[in-house]
């Protein structure tokens, strides 16, 4: 099954039996439309309720996707086989489509396919779990398509995911350099700086969060910024009545291919969301999550 997103000028949603066209600029009510209008064209056992959502955004991974997907949809066969995978992809310029349109036949209905513009990997989140939640899925699950993602560390996430809102790998050991894991803890200072509150790896692409949690957490991250994870960490965690749970997972090297996110570019993201954060916290009325000196700041 294949979705498609094209210019933010196009207006109206044109379907078929297998593609459909998403305005760039959608709301999650214009996501569970569009997957209505698809389901009464369509096999009833492809749009039943799933109880997983699995979000992956895709970039250039021509040489990693096929392997990375076969991979857990293997894993995801074994642990909750009630799943749909979202395949975000995010303008590709290698033969990423090709290599899709073929495993889309290999794997199934579970494979749901979507084609739109390059916006960047945090607009590709946002759409998967707007999608996600569109579905109905009762738990969503976000993970990378460049290999680095273990999948067999999923059970344990998922064996935690019934007494928790939001269970959340992190990087405990990693195979992609030291370089990484410097940014990664710089991000962990920054973030406990600005909010005064710990996070402890903000940025994981390996996390399971219910419906509801994401949900609301999702109406308070402004669409257009880059960093949605990590927006969505700091929203997430300013509810204080939701169950969280952290397991250490490790974090293999790229599988193949090259990294479309150098240094340079990893800079410029921190600084625009130094900006994003501050749109963030002015949106946000609700500041009791944070501590009382983070909260004397934001008020001054």
């Amino acid at each position: 099954m294949r979705f498609s997103r094209f210019a933010c000028s196009e207006q109206n949603l044109n379907l078929s039996r297998g593609d459909a066209v998403i305005p760039s600029r959608k709301s999650t009510g214009e996501a569970r439309k569009l997957l209505s209008t698809i389901a009464m064209d369509s096999s009833p056992q492809q749009f039943t309720t799933p109880e997983l959502a699995v979000v992956m955004p895709i970039y250039n991974e021509a040489a990693n996707i096929a392997s990375v997907l076969r991979e857990w949809f293997d894993c995801l066969d074994r642990v909750v086989p009630d799943f749909v995978l979202f395949a975000i992809n995010d303008g590709s310029k290698d033969a990423t489509v090709s290599v899709l349109d073929l495993l889309s036949g290999e794997l199934g209905p579970r494979l749901r396919i979507v084609n739109k513009l390059n916006s960047g990997h945090g607009s590709s989140c946002r759409t998967g779990y707007e999608l996600a939640l569109a579905a109905g899925a009762r738990s969503i699950f976000q993970i990378d398509s460049d290999g680095q993602c273990d999948p067999t560390f999923f059970a344990k996430i998922y064996e935690y995911h019934s007494a928790n809102d939001c269970v959340f790998g992190y990087r405990r050991t990693r195979d992609d350099g030291y370089g990484r894991l410097l940014i990664a803890r710089c991000y962990r200072l920054l973030l406990w700086l600005l909010t005064g509150a710990f996070m402890r790896d903000a940025n994981v692409p390996f996390r399971l969060m219910c419906a509801n949690a994401l949900r609301s957490a999702l109406r308070r991250v402004p669409p257009d910024v880059d960093l949605q994870n990590i927006a969505l960490t700091i929203s997430l965690k300013r509810e204080s009545d939701l169950r969280w749970k952290d397991v250490p997972i490790h974090f293999r090297a790229r599988q193949g291919g090259e990294n479309s996110i150098n240094y340079h570019k990893i800079a410029k993201m921190g600084v625009r969301f130094l900006r994003d954060f501050q749109r963030i916290s002015h949106e946000d009325s609700h500041t009791g999550w944070r501590t009382r000196w983070a909260r004397r700041r934001l008020a001054s």
